[in-house]
Protein backbone atom coordinates (compact mmCIF):
# COMPACT_ATOMS: atom_id res chain seq x y z
CA UNK A 1 0.00 0.00 0.00
CA UNK A 2 1.50 3.48 -1.20
CA UNK A 3 1.90 5.62 2.45
CA UNK A 4 0.19 9.22 1.29
CA UNK A 5 1.18 10.34 4.80
CA UNK A 6 4.84 10.63 3.87
CA UNK A 7 3.71 12.50 1.24
CA UNK A 8 1.71 15.07 3.24
CA UNK A 9 4.71 14.88 5.83
CA UNK A 10 6.72 16.10 2.49
CA UNK A 11 4.14 18.72 1.76
CA UNK A 12 5.20 19.89 5.52
CA UNK A 13 8.68 19.83 5.24
CA UNK A 14 8.64 22.00 1.78
CA UNK A 15 6.12 24.52 2.87
CA UNK A 16 7.23 24.91 6.85
CA UNK A 17 9.42 27.87 6.25
CA UNK A 18 7.25 29.95 4.20
CA UNK A 19 7.03 32.28 6.90
CA UNK A 20 10.63 33.35 7.16
CA UNK A 21 11.29 37.15 6.60
CA UNK A 22 11.72 39.09 3.37
CA UNK A 23 15.37 39.69 4.16
CA UNK A 24 15.95 36.22 2.69
CA UNK A 25 17.85 36.47 -0.34
CA UNK A 26 14.79 34.87 -2.50
CA UNK A 27 11.89 36.45 -2.46
CA UNK A 28 8.66 34.54 -0.12
CA UNK A 29 7.00 34.19 -2.92
CA UNK A 30 9.47 32.68 -5.54
CA UNK A 31 10.86 30.49 -2.48
CA UNK A 32 7.11 29.05 -2.48
CA UNK A 33 6.99 28.14 -5.51
CA UNK A 34 10.39 26.57 -6.32
CA UNK A 35 9.32 24.43 -3.27
CA UNK A 36 6.13 23.97 -4.51
CA UNK A 37 7.34 22.52 -7.93
CA UNK A 38 9.66 20.01 -5.28
CA UNK A 39 7.19 18.42 -4.16
CA UNK A 40 5.47 18.17 -7.66
CA UNK A 41 8.79 16.31 -8.61
CA UNK A 42 9.11 13.93 -5.60
CA UNK A 43 5.73 12.41 -5.79
CA UNK A 44 5.86 11.94 -9.10
CA UNK A 45 9.08 10.16 -8.18
CA UNK A 46 7.05 7.49 -5.87
CA UNK A 47 4.27 7.44 -7.93
CA UNK A 48 6.59 5.34 -10.30
CA UNK A 49 7.36 2.94 -7.85
CA UNK A 50 4.72 -0.16 -7.70
CA UNK A 51 5.03 -1.79 -4.55
CA UNK A 52 6.16 -5.21 -5.76
CA UNK A 53 9.37 -3.68 -7.50
CA UNK A 54 12.74 -4.18 -6.58
CA UNK A 55 15.16 -1.48 -6.05
CA UNK A 56 18.68 -2.03 -7.44
CA UNK A 57 22.17 -0.36 -6.20
CA UNK A 58 24.75 -0.76 -8.66
CA UNK A 59 28.35 -1.86 -6.65
CA UNK A 60 31.61 -0.91 -8.01
CA UNK A 61 35.04 -2.68 -6.85
CA UNK A 62 37.85 -0.04 -6.01
CA UNK A 63 41.33 -0.75 -4.41
CA UNK A 64 41.03 -1.37 -1.08
CA UNK A 65 43.55 1.52 1.06
CA UNK A 66 45.70 -1.24 1.79
CA UNK A 67 45.76 -2.38 -2.11
CA UNK A 68 46.54 1.53 -3.07
CA UNK A 69 49.10 1.88 -0.49
CA UNK A 70 50.69 -1.51 -1.39
CA UNK A 71 50.77 -0.37 -5.41
CA UNK A 72 52.77 2.34 -4.10
CA UNK A 73 55.17 0.34 -2.59
CA UNK A 74 54.38 1.18 0.87
CA UNK A 75 53.63 -0.59 3.79
CA UNK A 76 50.39 -0.03 6.43
CA UNK A 77 52.21 -0.67 9.33
CA UNK A 78 54.80 2.73 7.86
CA UNK A 79 52.21 4.98 7.12
CA UNK A 80 49.62 4.49 9.67
CA UNK A 81 51.86 3.27 12.75
CA UNK A 82 48.89 3.59 15.55
CA UNK A 83 46.08 2.30 13.33
CA UNK A 84 45.25 -1.29 14.95
CA UNK A 85 42.32 -3.83 15.09
CA UNK A 86 41.04 -2.08 18.12
CA UNK A 87 37.48 -1.35 18.74
CA UNK A 88 36.56 1.81 19.80
CA UNK A 89 32.80 2.26 21.51
CA UNK A 90 30.99 5.41 21.76
CA UNK A 91 29.47 5.65 25.78
CA UNK A 92 27.76 8.15 27.39
CA UNK A 93 30.24 10.95 27.48
CA UNK A 94 29.29 11.50 23.66
CA UNK A 95 25.76 11.25 24.57
CA UNK A 96 25.02 8.47 22.70
CA UNK A 97 22.14 7.30 23.84
CA UNK A 98 22.04 3.72 22.04
CA UNK A 99 23.51 0.73 22.52
CA UNK A 100 27.30 0.54 21.53
CA UNK A 101 28.43 0.09 17.89
CA UNK A 102 31.08 -1.52 16.12
CA UNK A 103 32.62 1.32 13.83
CA UNK A 104 34.40 -0.74 10.63
CA UNK A 105 38.27 -0.73 9.90
CA UNK A 106 38.48 0.64 6.35
CA UNK A 107 41.51 -0.67 5.05
CA UNK A 108 40.15 -3.31 2.95
CA UNK A 109 37.14 -1.85 2.45
CA UNK A 110 37.15 -2.70 -1.96
CA UNK A 111 33.15 -1.99 -2.66
CA UNK A 112 31.08 1.09 -2.87
CA UNK A 113 27.35 2.47 -4.55
CA UNK A 114 26.39 5.95 -5.63
CA UNK A 115 23.90 7.63 -3.80
CA UNK A 116 22.87 11.41 -4.01
CA UNK A 117 21.79 14.11 -1.40
CA UNK A 118 20.27 17.58 -2.00
CA UNK A 119 18.50 19.42 -4.96
CA UNK A 120 19.78 19.64 -7.46
CA UNK A 121 21.54 16.26 -6.64
CA UNK A 122 24.68 15.76 -5.42
CA UNK A 123 26.80 12.69 -5.88
CA UNK A 124 28.34 10.52 -3.15
CA UNK A 125 30.32 7.11 -3.47
CA UNK A 126 29.29 5.34 -0.77
CA UNK A 127 30.42 1.94 1.26
CA UNK A 128 26.65 0.08 2.33
CA UNK A 129 28.17 -1.13 5.88
CA UNK A 130 26.21 -3.89 7.79
CA UNK A 131 27.74 -3.24 10.84
CA UNK A 132 27.26 0.52 11.14
CA UNK A 133 24.05 2.21 11.28
CA UNK A 134 23.77 6.07 10.06
CA UNK A 135 24.93 7.97 6.91
CA UNK A 136 27.65 10.37 6.77
CA UNK A 137 29.48 12.14 3.79
CA UNK A 138 32.03 14.95 3.99
CA UNK A 139 31.18 18.49 4.19
CA UNK A 140 31.99 21.10 2.78
CA UNK A 141 32.66 22.83 6.01
CA UNK A 142 35.19 20.67 5.96
CA UNK A 143 38.36 22.73 6.35
CA UNK A 144 41.45 22.58 4.25
CA UNK A 145 43.66 21.35 6.79
CA UNK A 146 42.17 17.74 6.25
CA UNK A 147 43.16 17.07 3.05
CA UNK A 148 41.38 13.78 2.89
CA UNK A 149 38.26 16.20 2.96
CA UNK A 150 39.07 18.27 -0.04
CA UNK A 151 40.37 15.22 -2.03
CA UNK A 152 36.73 14.10 -1.60
CA UNK A 153 32.94 14.75 -2.50
CA UNK A 154 31.83 17.17 -0.19
CA UNK A 155 28.09 18.42 0.43
CA UNK A 156 27.63 21.50 -0.31
CA UNK A 157 24.66 23.02 2.17
CA UNK A 158 24.31 26.21 0.54
CA UNK A 159 23.88 24.29 -3.23
CA UNK A 160 20.74 22.57 -2.28
CA UNK A 161 17.07 24.16 -1.88
CA UNK A 162 16.11 20.87 0.33
CA UNK A 163 18.56 21.34 2.70
CA UNK A 164 17.32 21.95 6.52
CA UNK A 165 19.37 22.81 9.54
CA UNK A 166 19.69 20.53 12.24
CA UNK A 167 23.41 21.38 13.69
CA UNK A 168 23.35 18.58 16.38
CA UNK A 169 27.18 17.45 17.24
CA UNK A 170 27.94 13.81 16.23
CA UNK A 171 30.63 11.73 16.55
CA UNK A 172 31.69 8.45 15.01
CA UNK A 173 35.03 6.91 16.51
CA UNK A 174 37.32 4.44 14.72
CA UNK A 175 40.88 2.21 15.20
CA UNK A 176 42.71 5.51 14.48
CA UNK A 177 40.80 8.43 15.47
CA UNK A 178 37.56 9.71 15.05
CA UNK A 179 34.98 11.03 12.50
CA UNK A 180 33.32 14.40 13.87
CA UNK A 181 30.32 16.22 12.64
CA UNK A 182 27.05 17.74 12.81
CA UNK A 183 23.65 16.19 11.54
CA UNK A 184 21.53 17.85 8.20
CA UNK A 185 18.49 16.84 6.62
CA UNK A 186 17.98 17.15 3.15
CA UNK A 187 16.11 14.53 0.39
CA UNK A 188 18.67 11.77 -0.20
CA UNK A 189 18.03 9.33 -2.90
CA UNK A 190 19.13 5.94 -2.94
CA UNK A 191 18.43 4.03 -5.82
CA UNK A 192 16.33 6.47 -7.20
CA UNK A 193 13.65 6.34 -3.93
CA UNK A 194 13.95 9.39 -2.56
CA UNK A 195 13.51 10.16 1.35
CA UNK A 196 14.02 13.04 3.76
CA UNK A 197 16.84 12.07 5.93
CA UNK A 198 19.14 12.54 8.84
CA UNK A 199 22.78 12.15 7.93
CA UNK A 200 25.97 13.53 9.43
CA UNK A 201 28.09 15.83 7.69
CA UNK A 202 31.48 15.46 8.96
CA UNK A 203 33.87 18.31 9.61
CA UNK A 204 36.74 16.24 11.27
CA UNK A 205 38.44 13.41 8.47
CA UNK A 206 41.85 12.08 9.36
CA UNK A 207 43.92 12.27 7.19
CA UNK A 208 45.15 8.74 7.57
CA UNK A 209 43.56 6.61 6.20
CA UNK A 210 41.12 8.48 4.54
CA UNK A 211 43.29 10.56 2.16
CA UNK A 212 43.82 6.63 -0.18
CA UNK A 213 40.15 6.29 0.29
CA UNK A 214 38.59 5.94 -3.10
CA UNK A 215 35.06 6.07 -1.36
CA UNK A 216 33.89 9.44 0.13
CA UNK A 217 31.49 7.82 2.94
CA UNK A 218 29.56 5.39 4.71
CA UNK A 219 25.74 4.59 4.65
CA UNK A 220 24.69 1.96 7.70
CA UNK A 221 22.72 -0.39 6.44
CA UNK A 222 22.17 -1.54 10.29
CA UNK A 223 19.39 -1.53 12.77
CA UNK A 224 18.55 1.43 14.57
CA UNK A 225 19.67 -0.13 17.89
CA UNK A 226 22.77 0.74 16.49
CA UNK A 227 22.10 3.87 15.12
CA UNK A 228 24.13 7.19 17.21
CA UNK A 229 22.26 9.54 18.31
CA UNK A 230 19.19 8.17 17.87
CA UNK A 231 18.88 8.81 13.75
CA UNK A 232 16.53 6.74 11.82
CA UNK A 233 18.55 4.50 9.55
CA UNK A 234 18.21 5.17 5.61
CA UNK A 235 16.49 1.75 5.44
CA UNK A 236 14.20 1.97 7.61
CA UNK A 237 13.01 4.93 6.16
CA UNK A 238 12.38 3.61 3.08
CA UNK A 239 10.68 0.56 4.75
CA UNK A 240 8.67 3.86 5.75
CA UNK A 241 7.54 4.41 2.40
CA UNK A 242 6.28 1.28 1.42
CA UNK A 243 7.45 1.11 -1.86
CA UNK A 244 9.59 -2.54 -0.81
CA UNK A 245 7.10 -5.69 -1.24
CA UNK A 246 9.31 -7.08 1.36
CA UNK A 247 11.38 -5.54 4.21
CA UNK A 248 14.46 -7.09 2.93
CA UNK A 249 18.00 -6.10 1.01
CA UNK A 250 20.07 -8.65 -0.66
CA UNK A 251 23.73 -8.00 -1.24
CA UNK A 252 25.78 -10.07 -4.39
CA UNK A 253 29.47 -9.69 -4.91
CA UNK A 254 30.63 -10.70 -8.29
CA UNK A 255 33.50 -13.61 -8.49
CA UNK A 256 34.28 -13.11 -11.85
CA UNK A 257 34.44 -9.01 -11.36
CA UNK A 258 37.08 -6.93 -13.25
CA UNK A 259 37.95 -3.57 -11.77
CA UNK A 260 34.94 -0.99 -11.57
CA UNK A 261 32.06 -4.06 -11.93
CA UNK A 262 31.54 -5.24 -8.05
CA UNK A 263 27.89 -6.72 -7.85
CA UNK A 264 24.61 -5.05 -6.37
CA UNK A 265 22.21 -4.86 -3.69
CA UNK A 266 18.51 -4.97 -4.62
CA UNK A 267 16.42 -3.35 -1.82
CA UNK A 268 13.12 -5.33 -1.38
CA UNK A 269 13.84 -8.88 -2.64
CA UNK A 270 16.69 -11.08 -4.18
CA UNK A 271 17.44 -11.67 -7.34
CA UNK A 272 17.36 -15.61 -8.72
CA UNK A 273 19.80 -15.15 -11.61
CA UNK A 274 22.32 -14.09 -9.02
CA UNK A 275 22.16 -17.94 -7.43
CA UNK A 276 21.72 -21.74 -7.60
CA UNK A 277 19.67 -23.88 -5.15
CA UNK A 278 17.74 -22.11 -2.56
CA UNK A 279 18.23 -19.85 0.36
CA UNK A 280 19.12 -21.48 3.44
CA UNK A 281 18.13 -18.95 6.63
CA UNK A 282 19.51 -19.13 10.06
CA UNK A 283 17.61 -16.08 13.21
CA UNK A 284 20.18 -13.14 14.58
CA UNK A 285 21.61 -14.26 17.53
CA UNK A 286 21.68 -10.72 19.01
CA UNK A 287 18.56 -8.50 19.00
CA UNK A 288 19.49 -5.24 16.71
CA UNK A 289 22.38 -6.67 14.82
CA UNK A 290 23.39 -8.48 11.93
CA UNK A 291 24.95 -11.09 13.61
CA UNK A 292 24.56 -14.78 13.48
CA UNK A 293 25.50 -18.04 15.90
CA UNK A 294 28.73 -19.85 14.50
CA UNK A 295 28.34 -23.56 15.15
CA UNK A 296 32.37 -24.34 14.25
CA UNK A 297 35.01 -23.46 11.99
CA UNK A 298 36.58 -26.28 10.30
CA UNK A 299 39.51 -27.22 8.36
CA UNK A 300 38.67 -29.50 5.59
CA UNK A 301 35.97 -31.85 7.68
CA UNK A 302 37.39 -30.85 11.41
CA UNK A 303 36.23 -28.55 13.30
CA UNK A 304 38.98 -26.56 14.91
CA UNK A 305 36.88 -23.34 16.58
CA UNK A 306 33.62 -22.84 18.27
CA UNK A 307 33.10 -26.54 19.63
CA UNK A 308 30.75 -25.07 21.99
CA UNK A 309 29.13 -21.73 19.58
CA UNK A 310 30.42 -18.54 18.41
CA UNK A 311 29.19 -15.33 17.14
CA UNK A 312 29.46 -14.35 13.44
CA UNK A 313 28.74 -10.77 12.09
CA UNK A 314 27.70 -10.93 8.60
CA UNK A 315 29.79 -7.48 7.61
CA UNK A 316 29.87 -5.78 4.19
CA UNK A 317 31.79 -3.12 5.44
CA UNK A 318 34.90 -5.02 5.47
CA UNK A 319 36.46 -7.66 2.62
CA UNK A 320 38.24 -10.04 4.75
CA UNK A 321 37.17 -12.50 6.91
CA UNK A 322 38.19 -11.30 10.45
CA UNK A 323 38.67 -13.77 14.17
CA UNK A 324 39.60 -13.29 17.06
CA UNK A 325 43.40 -13.37 17.47
CA UNK A 326 44.31 -16.41 18.92
CA UNK A 327 42.50 -18.51 16.79
CA UNK A 328 43.84 -16.68 13.29
CA UNK A 329 47.02 -17.64 14.46
CA UNK A 330 46.86 -20.94 14.74
CA UNK A 331 44.38 -21.10 11.76
CA UNK A 332 47.27 -19.41 9.55
CA UNK A 333 49.93 -21.93 11.39
CA UNK A 334 47.58 -24.85 10.40
CA UNK A 335 47.44 -23.88 6.48
CA UNK A 336 51.31 -23.04 6.59
CA UNK A 337 50.61 -19.53 6.26
CA UNK A 338 53.80 -16.59 7.81
CA UNK A 339 53.37 -13.26 8.79
CA UNK A 340 54.73 -10.65 7.05
CA UNK A 341 54.07 -7.85 8.31
CA UNK A 342 51.14 -6.57 10.91
CA UNK A 343 47.56 -7.96 10.40
CA UNK A 344 49.08 -9.60 6.89
CA UNK A 345 49.37 -13.80 6.28
CA UNK A 346 50.61 -14.80 3.14
CA UNK A 347 51.39 -18.27 1.28
CA UNK A 348 53.87 -19.47 -1.35
CA UNK A 349 51.82 -18.76 -5.18
CA UNK A 350 52.58 -22.33 -5.91
CA UNK A 351 51.42 -24.16 -3.45
CA UNK A 352 47.75 -22.19 -3.47
CA UNK A 353 45.99 -25.85 -4.78
CA UNK A 354 47.66 -27.47 -1.90
CA UNK A 355 45.84 -25.19 0.52
CA UNK A 356 42.61 -27.11 2.13
CA UNK A 357 38.94 -26.14 2.31
CA UNK A 358 37.84 -23.77 5.55
CA UNK A 359 34.38 -23.92 6.40
CA UNK A 360 31.97 -22.16 8.02
CA UNK A 361 28.76 -24.02 9.98
CA UNK A 362 25.58 -21.66 10.17
CA UNK A 363 22.55 -23.11 10.95
CA UNK A 364 22.29 -26.76 9.88
CA UNK A 365 24.44 -25.90 6.67
CA UNK A 366 28.27 -26.03 5.92
CA UNK A 367 29.83 -23.23 3.93
CA UNK A 368 32.74 -24.19 2.83
CA UNK A 369 35.60 -21.67 0.83
CA UNK A 370 38.32 -22.63 -1.45
CA UNK A 371 42.13 -21.68 -1.32
CA UNK A 372 41.25 -20.14 -4.28
CA UNK A 373 38.69 -17.74 -2.70
CA UNK A 374 40.45 -17.03 0.28
CA UNK A 375 43.92 -16.56 -1.25
CA UNK A 376 44.55 -13.20 -2.72
CA UNK A 377 46.89 -12.59 -5.62
CA UNK A 378 48.57 -9.07 -5.15
CA UNK A 379 51.32 -7.92 -8.19
CA UNK A 380 53.81 -5.38 -7.01
CA UNK A 381 56.31 -4.07 -9.35
CA UNK A 382 56.05 -7.33 -11.28
CA UNK A 383 56.23 -9.82 -8.69
CA UNK A 384 53.09 -11.78 -7.05
CA UNK A 385 52.55 -11.87 -3.52
CA UNK A 386 49.63 -14.23 -2.26
CA UNK A 387 48.34 -13.04 0.60
CA UNK A 388 45.62 -14.84 2.76
CA UNK A 389 42.37 -12.95 3.49
CA UNK A 390 41.78 -13.69 7.05
CA UNK A 391 43.11 -10.90 10.17
CA UNK A 392 42.88 -10.67 13.60
CA UNK A 393 40.82 -8.41 15.26
CA UNK A 394 39.60 -8.61 18.53
CA UNK A 395 36.27 -7.45 19.93
CA UNK A 396 35.60 -6.71 23.41
CA UNK A 397 32.88 -7.63 25.34
CA UNK A 398 29.94 -7.24 25.01
CA UNK A 399 29.97 -7.78 21.36
CA UNK A 400 32.51 -9.87 21.30
CA UNK A 401 34.30 -12.24 20.55
CA UNK A 402 33.03 -11.72 16.99
CA UNK A 403 34.20 -13.57 13.82
CA UNK A 404 33.63 -11.02 11.07
CA UNK A 405 32.55 -12.79 7.78
CA UNK A 406 32.94 -9.88 4.57
CA UNK A 407 33.71 -9.95 1.37
CA UNK A 408 35.53 -13.05 0.96
CA UNK A 409 32.72 -14.68 1.89
CA UNK A 410 30.01 -12.82 0.48
CA UNK A 411 31.53 -13.34 -2.76
CA UNK A 412 30.82 -16.73 -2.77
CA UNK A 413 27.52 -17.03 -0.90
CA UNK A 414 24.39 -14.95 -1.78
CA UNK A 415 23.30 -12.66 1.54
CA UNK A 416 19.54 -11.56 1.95
CA UNK A 417 19.44 -9.23 5.42
CA UNK A 418 15.99 -9.92 6.50
CA UNK A 419 14.60 -7.47 8.53
CA UNK A 420 10.72 -8.96 8.32
CA UNK A 421 11.68 -12.15 10.02
CA UNK A 422 15.11 -11.28 11.86
CA UNK A 423 17.19 -13.53 9.76
CA UNK A 424 19.63 -13.83 7.25
CA UNK A 425 19.62 -16.01 4.09
CA UNK A 426 22.83 -17.58 2.55
CA UNK A 427 22.36 -19.26 -0.95
CA UNK A 428 25.31 -20.22 -2.70
CA UNK A 429 26.37 -17.43 -5.61
CA UNK A 430 26.72 -17.63 -9.02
Amino acid sequence: MFSYKSLLERASFFTQDKKKSSSEKQHPSNRIMLRSWEFVLLICCFLCFSSDAFQRISLKKMPSIRETLQGMGMKVADVLPSLKHHIYYLGEELHNKTAPTILTNFLDLQYYGEISIGTPAQIFKVVFDTGSANLWVPSHQCPPLFSACVSHNRYDSSESSTYKPNGTEIVLSYAQGYIKGFLSQDIVRVADIPIIQLFAEARTLPSYPFIYARFDGVLGMGYPSQAIDGVIPVFDKIISEKVLSEKVFSVYYSRHSELNTGGEIILGGSDPSYYTGDFHYVDISREGYWHVDLKGVSIENDIVFCHEGCTAAIDTGTSLISGPASAVSILMKTIGATLVEEEKYVVECKNIHLLPDISFHLGDMTYSLSSSTYVLKHSTYGDDLCVVAFSAFDIPPPLGPLWLLGATFIKQYYIEFDRQNNQIGFATSL
